[in-house]
């Protein structure tokens, strides 16, 4: 077995603003795991910079020691694969637990960018939000109108960098022309709220019938959180909140401690789709809802997020619409249309500028 990576950087189209500053570009990391056949299976190590646990100056060293100690794996089950890598990688490097999963996933599927046989690949579509980012009012107001003419009829906007009632003028322009039962608003604070001010906040965010807000305060505040939780007029999802909580007694202990109303799961953050998928197995016996969201993959982690979300049986908006950020994203088959993600099956995956030769 053959396994190598690169580091690729992706430059975002605009300056993408968020409550924890702005990103002009962000770091992958593609891991290619070759058989002997020439078979070559890829995955994506996302990094949220200040975000993931992965976002550390030895991360190239990690990579250098896992592409050594998990060369000689000879395996097809995938039951087996997932143990191998508990033991190789752990909980410490989520953002590589996905990379390395989703390239050997892809490799046992004969090396197609197929990581999970199902109706996604022949087409079928899975409705996402439109993600609005922050900025001055005429650049959101200019992406509003895009996203909307687009056909979404869900939209999601960035909060709590810019003025509170400038932030709550913008999202009242849009309710004033598009009702809640035409089109559904989400926010994501990020965070960014104090819990001295945030149930005020809360409060107003309600006359606006806004769906859910994502992470109103800060991470680690269980007992604020379950007060807001217990009192919002708005849904509350918990998204950072579940960041770097890897045993399964202490996820358990976090949803019964606060009850959330949803969670926000994104695979690259969280160590994969095993990962993903224990707290999906805790949160739906306590009626807790939740979403998928990629974390600014590429075309590669995207593709692999979106067929693991088909198969979950979704039907709600997922947040699956990054790929459009980048100027110099991976070409491949997925598309976004009329608010769904599909896979184009006519369209082909443009790998020759990696550099990598006798992929696919």
């Amino acid at each position: 077995m053959n396994i190598s990576w690169i580091k690729y950087p992706l430059n975002f189209k605009f300056e993408a603003g968020t409550s924890r500053g702005v990103l002009t570009s962000k770091t992958s990391y593609l891991i290619f795991v070759r058989n002997e056949a020439g078979s070559t299976g890829i995955g994506e190590c996302s990094l949220l910079p200040g975000l993931s646990m992965d976002d550390r100056p030895d991360i190239d060293v990690q990579l250098e020691n896992l592409c050594t100690n998990l060369s000689q794996l000879q395996i097809n089950d995938m039951d087996k694969l997932l143990s191998f890598l508990d033991e190789q990688i752990g909980n410490s490097w989520p953002s590589l637990r996905m990379g390395f999963e989703t390239a050997f996933l892809d490799l046992i599927q004969g090396g197609k960018r197929v990581i999970f046989q199902n109706g996604f690949l022949n087409g079928d579509g899975i409705p996402i939000n439109g993600l609005i980012w922050m900025g001055d009012r005429k650049f959101m107001l200019g992406q509003l109108k895009q996203k909307i003419d687009a056909g979404y009829s869900c939209i999601k906007m960035k909060i709590g960098a810019l003025d509170f009632n400038t932030e709550l003028d913008l999202l009242r322009y849009v309710r004033e022309r598009f009702p809640a039962s035409d089109l559904t608003l989400r926010v994501d604070a990020n965070g960014a709220f104090s819990a001295h001010d945030v149930m005020d906040k809360l409060v107003q965010l309600e006359k606006l019938k806004i769906h859910s807000i994502e992470q109103p305060i800060k991470p680690g505040q269980w007992e604020q959180m379950y007060d807001l939780c217990r009192k919002t007029p708005v849904p509350i999802g918990l998204d950072e909140e579940l960041i770097g909580e890897n045993d399964i007694a202490r996820k358990k202990n976090l949803i019964e401690s606060i009850k959330p109303q949803y969670l926000i799961l994104k695979p690259s953050l969280l160590g994969g789709f095993k990962a993903s998928n224990e707290w999906i197995e805790i949160a739906e016996p306590l009626g807790v809802g939740w979403w998928i969201t990629s974390a600014l993959e590429s075309n590669i982690g995207l593709n692999a997020i979106c067929q693991y979300t088909y198969g979950l049986g979704v039907s709600g908006e997922q947040g699956l619409g990054t790929g459009q950020l980048f100027s110099n994203n991976i070409g491949s088959p997925l598309e976004v249309l009329h608010g769904y993600i599909r896979y184009n099956g006519n369209k082909t995956w443009e790998l020759s500028d990696l550099g990598i030769e006798g992929i696919q």
